[in-house]
Formats: C-alpha cells, structure tokens, sequence
C-alpha cells in the first residue's frame, strides 16, 4: 500500500512539472498524441505513429495521420476519434491535475479514447474506469477553464 501511495506522489509531481510547460489542449511538440494517428486506435486497435506528411489541424493541435483514409475519417468527426480530456491522463483527470500520456498506455471504452500518463498508471485507472470516468467528468470542465 505505501508504494502505490509513493507512486501516486511521484506521478502527481513529475505531471505537475512536466505539464507546466504545456498551455493548449492536445498540444505536445511532436503534434497531438506525440505524433500518433488517433484514427488507427480505433481501425487498427494498437497506436501508430503518422505520417507528418499526412496531417490537419484541429483545436489549435497538428494531428498525424498513417493513411489518407484515416485523415479523411478524423476530418468527417474529429470528436469521435479525438482523446477524451483534451488528450490528457484520464486518471490524472480523474484526480484533478493535467498529466502528459503516453500513446502506448490507451484504452477505448464505450467508444471513446482515453490515454493515461504511464502503463502503470494504466493499471491503477483500470481497477475502476467507470468511476473514474465518472469524476474525471466532473472535474474536466473546471481543468479545460484553466488552462
């Protein structure tokens, strides 16, 4: 218990101070979700990297694609495919901070994309998604404002 607690303390700091530095949603400086197709986590179920050939521009971000057809499906719906929590950790959503993710750590769940900091971090927000889903909600309004 006091280790999960101590990673817990670590995430929360080292989020704090990495994303101190980010100030728009979506935004990293490899281009939303460090440069991978949000498109292909839906089609292909695994992330991809994309295409900086192959790109748009949506909320501000620069968007990769690894296919024409999935650029043109993200043009048709970008919500749909878009990362919920501004592309976020939902678990550090959930908690109440911005916390960088890591395109490896992803889970779809009732049709939408949420990515979390870490896989490790991925397996605490997988032991109740819905509630954290639930919170995360909640408290996203408040985060987005903030920014």
């Amino acid at each position: 218990m006091k280790n999960r607690y101590f990673a817990l303390l670590v995430f929360l700091l080292i989020g704090y101070v990495s994303n101190a530095q980010e100030d728009a949603i979506y935004t990293t400086k490899n281009g939303a979700i460090q440069g991978y197709d949000p498109v292909a986590y839906f089609k292909d179920g695994s992330p991809v990297k994309g295409n900086k050939e192959i790109s748009t521009t949506w909320m501000g971000a620069k968007w990769f694609f690894s296919s024409n057809e999935n650029l043109n499906l993200f043009e048709s719906d970008p919500e749909k495919y878009a990362p919920q929590y501004g592309g976020y950790c939902a678990y550090g959503v959930a908690k109440g901070g911005l916390y960088k993710t890591e395109p490896e750590a992803w889970k779809i769940v009732d049709g939408k994309l949420y990515l979390n900091y870490s896989l490790k971090i991925q397996k605490d927000w997988e032991e109740d998604i819905s509630g954290f889903i639930v919170s995360a909600d909640k408290k996203w309004p408040e985060l987005k404002a903030d920014q």
